[in-house]
């Protein structure tokens, strides 16, 4: 009887966690958003007269063997800059994961799979070796690694795994509660 009336007390604290449980898919999508406008922006910028598409058609038909490149560009391109956008607003959250979550699938099955699971290695072999070996002979290898080890990106399937799960469960939660345009459209139009 002790023991539940404990148990049923450290579950009471827990459920008054509840009055704040927007934070975690305010978090999710904060964390998210910058993920996805910056691989955006990697693959074209359309504020930068410099910037095109075309290195990453090229890539995705070339070195990717990608069936329709220029369709498959320009659908990851939007599917990773609206959906950045639309992510900071917590607008269409739940249909925006969906491309997201696709385009993680495809880049993780197409660039990353052949590279096994880690995103990051500071111990992949002789390439980190000779690295370190080149910087400490010909580098400020101390500035360089003061912060930190240095790495190499082993670009797995880790970060893309990663960034499909958080979107998941963004599918599944939705955007949150206040902080959200879908939990004050849904609010609005809830008596329709």
């Amino acid at each position: 009887m002790f023991i539940c009336k404990i148990a049923h007390t450290f579950q009471g604290l827990l459920n008054k966690t509840r009055a704040v449980d927007f934070l975690a898919p305010l978090a999710l999508r904060l964390y998210l958003a910058p993920v996805f406008w910056m691989a955006a922006n990697h693959k074209w910028n359309p504020f930068d007269s410099e910037s095109s598409l075309q290195g990453t058609i090229d890539w995705f038909g070339g070195s990717l063997g990608m069936p329709f490149p220029e369709i498959m560009a320009h659908l990851a391109w939007s599917a990773e800059y609206f959906g950045a956008i639309l992510l900071v607003l917590g607008l269409a959250v739940r249909w925006v994961s969906i491309p997201l979550m696709a385009t993680m699938i495809v880049a993780a099955l197409t660039v990353h799979l052949d590279n096994g699971w880690l995103a990051i290695s500071d111990s992949a072999g002789s390439q980190v070796a000779a690295a370190r070996s080149i910087l400490k002979e010909h580098g400020n290898y101390e500035w360089l690694t003061e912060q930190g080890n240095f790495v190499v990106l082993n670009n797995g399937i880790e970060f893309a795994t990663t960034y499909f799960i958080m979107l998941l469960t963004l599918f599944f939660i939705g955007a949150g509660k206040y902080v959200s345009a879908d939990y004050w459209i849904a609010r609005k139009f809830s008596n329709c």
